[in-house]
């Protein structure tokens, strides 16, 4: 969701993301709840940190509070590091509409955050 909201603010920005235990299929409530507020990421895939490990980055950023704590260590030049976490909403249990609410909350948090992020870091000086 944090890839789909920073390519949807600004589609000059270069974003890639991985997870730690990625099965190559992003989850469908995500997809949904994404839609919803306006942001298509079914074209996405889930794929592993693995891939971007040697890379150099501005930006290495971990969502998921285990994350900060498995991500592995980047071997490639990182300017900044940043860890901004969030529940994992796949992890909710209960009603249907119970989880299609944790989903909208997390996504509503994700982009509160990475709004403010972008405005304050990432966004061009024109």
């Amino acid at each position: 969701m944090a890839h789909g909201f920073l390519q949807s603010f600004d589609a000059n920005l270069t974003v890639c993301s991985a997870g730690t235990k990625a099965n190559g299929k992003l989850n469908p409530k995500a997809v949904e709840v994404m839609k919803e507020a306006g942001v298509d990421i079914s074209h996405h895939t889930s794929g592993s940190v693995e891939k971007y490990l040697g890379e150099g980055w501005d930006y290495v950023i971990t969502v998921c509070g285990e994350a900060n704590e498995t991500c592995p260590v980047f071997a490639g030049k990182v300017k900044h590091r940043l860890h901004i976490g969030f529940d994992d909403p796949s992890d909710a249990q209960g009603t249907p509409e119970f989880i299609h609410n944790e989903f909208i909350r997390v996504r509503d948090e994700i982009k509160q955050s990475f709004l403010e992020l972008y405005n304050s870091k990432l966004k061009s000086n024109e």
